[in-house]
């Protein structure tokens, strides 16, 4: 892989220090960062290639921690209904579900994949049926995902074991394969969907692979009323009880947390919340996840999107705005969380939160060259001193020029390198009506 410099930018490191480097410079060979710095510094070379980016501020690629790319084919299709309830998902989610199949998965992840690197994000983390569908489309656009293998057993046991085994069987066969694809367990939400003997098992399972659980948790509030009708606990803590907390733990939602819950999160040695901001004030649901608390606490809080029918968008930097503007509103108090601190929930602590830290999330020297060049020569941007809070609360992801995942330049100049996007976009249009189709020859069948 060539050697690459990238100079004359507003280099925004997120490490420790929040480093930014102005008229600064980065450079990566072989997919790994060499280094960052001033421009007084700026490096003699040889390199292959050099490109100077003026007006553009580079940092590294973000990291979407909750999302169901699958479900691009849902778009548009559940307004009017809460999602993060138990009726709203079944009703406008579910029972179209079950006219999937394994062909419609493809290209609907490869739009979301082109959406999402087009958009900034070079990792994404999700959870969905057709895990090994999703894992392929992925792989081949390029981007980094830790796909979470979807289990929902709805009150059939033999389904949940069935479910299980696949799952233990989709980790083996991605651990074994090459690529940028990481492995988990999902089940999708605790007692609700997967009942308590499988909940265990799950458990059992994740700790002898060493994967990590990615789960709705706390989102509607069927979670807690079943468990404090049957034990007197909330669904976190009756998972805690049963050992949930022992591995990794990554939550998404969690807009119904109690003291005594995020005081469990704290305690637990890998466990984390997805923040996803526009799918919670789209749920119409009262709460909202309380992340300064989280925070403040010493839980690792990252952002992510929910899916698009919950949010309709895959722009992180929106996603950004959204989280700051939601916490404001719920503390009462301006920016309790800075623009700063955002940008580091959406790339560093992204990366904490799927145990990725030590390779992506910063620009440091020896992590993957996972980078993201932001045009700042546009309307919505002008000379400031603050150039974070410029990008989360004036910024888009469509001002996103160039990507790199693992030094292998994704996008140039706005135009996808790998994969064609008027292809991506053909394919999937069809995949869409054949689809929606299959849906309304099911419904007139029932």
């Amino acid at each position: 892989m060539s050697s690459v410099l990238i100079f004359n930018a507003k280099i925004l490191t997120v490490d420790a220090q929040n480093t930014v480097f102005e008229g600064g410079w980065v450079s990566f060979s072989d997919g790994r960062v060499t280094g960052t710095g001033p421009a007084a510094t700026l490096p003699a070379g040889p390199f292959d290639e050099t490109i100077s980016l003026p007006g553009h501020l580079v940092m590294p690629g973000l990291i979407n921690a909750h999302t169901h790319s699958a479900m691009v084919l849902f778009r548009g299709r559940s307004e009017g209904q809460s999602l993060l309830t138990m009726d709203g998902w079944y009703n406008s989610i579910r029972e179209p579900e079950l006219s999937l199949i394994g062909s419609d998965i493809g290209p609907a992840v490869a739009l979301s994949c082109a959406e999402m690197v087009l958009s900034g994000t070079t990792t994404f983390c999700d959870q969905y049926f057709f895990a090994e569908e999703i894992a392929a489309a992925a792989s081949q656009s390029g981007v980094r995902a830790v796909i979470a293998y979807g289990i929902v057993q709805l009150g059939n046991e033999a389904r949940g074991a069935d479910e299980l085994s696949k799952a233990a069987a989709f980790i083996e066969q991605q651990r074994s394969a090459d690529g940028r694809i990481i492995p988990w367990f999902g089940p999708h939400a605790p007692y609700v969907d997967n009942s308590e003997d499988l909940l265990r098992a799950e458990v059992a399972m994740a700790v002898k692979y060493g994967v990590g659980m990615h789960l709705h948790m706390a989102a509607g509030p069927e979670d807690n009323e079943h468990t404090m009708a049957q034990y007197g606990l909330t669904a976190t803590q009756a998972l805690s009880r049963d050992g949930f907390f022992r591995g990794r733990v990554h939550a998404a939602h969690c807009l119904d947390l109690s003291d005594d819950d995020i005081a469990i999160f704290a305690a637990a040695p890998a466990a984390s919340v997805a923040y996803c901001a526009t799918a919670g004030l789209r749920s119409g649901r009262a709460g909202a996840c309380p992340a300064v608390k989280l925070k403040q606490s010493g839980v690792v809080v990252a952002l992510g999107t929910d899916n698009v029918a919950a949010n309709n968008s895959y722009d992180m930097i929106a996603e950004m705005r959204v989280a700051g503007l939601v916490a404001s509103h719920r503390e009462g108090v301006a920016q309790p969380i800075s623009s700063v601190e955002l940008i580091r929930m959406a790339t560093i602590e992204g990366a904490r939160a799927l145990g990725l830290d030590h390779e992506i999330g910063s620009l440091e020297i020896g992590k993957a060259a996972d980078i993201i060049a932001i045009d700042m020569t546009g309307p919505g941007y002008s000379e400031t001193p603050d150039v974070e809070t410029v990008l989360v609360y004036s910024g888009s992801g469509r001002d996103v020029a160039h990507v790199w995942v693992a030094g292998e330049n994704l996008v140039r100049d706005r135009v996808l390198q790998r994969q064609n996007y008027a292809t991506i976009r053909s394919s999937y249009s069809a995949t869409y009506a054949e689809f929606w189709a299959r849906v309304e020859r099911a419904r007139k069948v029932a």
